[in-house]
C-alpha cells in the first residue's frame, strides 16, 4: 500500500501515526504542497481533488483522510475500528463531528488563515471578520469536545479504549495549540490530548508541523 501525503498536512498526520502505532506497512510518497506539486497534472490524475492524502491498493485508490483511516482498520482487523454495530457507530459519529463541525471552525475558519498565506482572506477587513466569527464557533466545538463529548471520565474520545477517532481528531485540536492556545479552558481535552501525545510515535509525527508552528513565533494569533 502506498500513501500520498505531506507531513505538514492536518489530515496526513492522522494517517502516519495510525499507521506507525499500528506497524503498518505502507509506503509514504510526499506530495510537496509548498511548491504545488499537488496542483500538476501528474498529481491530478492521481485526485482531481488536488489534495492529499491518497491511499493506492493495488489498483484501488481512496481519498478523504477519514475514509482511508476507516479502510486500514477495518483491512488489518485493528480493535481501534470496533467490529460491534454501536460502538462503530460511536466511532464514526465522532469522525463526522470532527469533519463537519470542529474542523470547519478551528482548522478552515480560524487556524489556516492564520498560518498559510493561501488560506489568507484578500482584505484586512474580511480576514478580520473571519477570524472573529470562526473563534466563537471553534470556542463553542471545543466546549463541547470538553462537557459533553470527552467529559471527566473519558479517556478517548469513545470510552476507555484508543480508537481511530482519537486519531483523527487529535491532529485538528492539536492545531489550537499551534496557534499557542494554552487550552486550559478545557481540561478535558487536555487531558485526552495528552494521552495521545504519550504515544511512542506522536513526536516524530508531528515534528515537521510542530517546526513549522514554532517558526512563526513572532506572530500574534487569535487563539481558542
Amino acid at each position: 500500500m502506498k500513501i500520498y501525503y505531506h507531513p505538514a498536512s492536518t489530515t496526513s498526520r492522522p494517517l502516519m501515526l495510525y499507521a506507525a502505532e499500528s506497524g503498518l506497512d505502507v509506503e509514504f510518497q510526499i506530495v510537496d504542497l509548498f511548491t504545488g506539486e499537488h496542483t500538476q497534472p501528474p498529481y491530478e490524475q492521481i485526485n482531481p481533488s488536488r489534495l492529499v492524502p491518497v491511499l493506492e491498493d493495488g489498483d484501488f485508490r481512496l481519498t478523504e483522510s477519514s475514509a482511508i483511516l476507516k479502510y486500514l482498520a477495518e483491512k488489518t482487523g485493528s480493535p481501534a475500528y470496533p467490529k460491534d454495530l454501536r460502538a462503530r457507530a460511536r466511532v464514526n459519529e465522532m469522525m463526522d463531528w470532527v469533519n463537519t463541525q470542529l474542523c470547519r471552525d478551528l482548522a478552515y475558519g480560524l487556524v489556516y488563515p492564520q498560518m498559510f498565506p493561501g488560506h489568507k482572506r484578500p482584505t484586512d477587513e474580511v480576514q478580520k471578520a473571519t477570524l472573529a466569527w470562526a473563534k466563537e464557533r471553534a470556542k463553542t466545538w471545543m466546549k463541547v469536545l470538553d462537557e459533553k463529548l470527552i467529559g471527566p471520565k473519558n479517556a478517548y474520545l469513545c470510552g476507555d479504549k484508543i480508537t481511530i477517532a482519537d486519531y483523527y481528531g487529535a491532529a485538528f485540536v492539536a492545531l489550537a495549540e499551534a496557534i499557542r492556545s494554552d487550552l486550559s479552558a478545557y481540561p478535558n481535552v487536555k487531558r485526552w490530548l495528552g494521552n495521545m501525545k504519550a504515544l511512542k510515535n506522536w513526536k516524530k509525527v508531528n515534528e515537521a508541523f510542530d517546526g513549522f508552528a514554532a517558526s512563526m513565533k513572532a506572530v500574534a494569533f487569535e487563539t481558542v
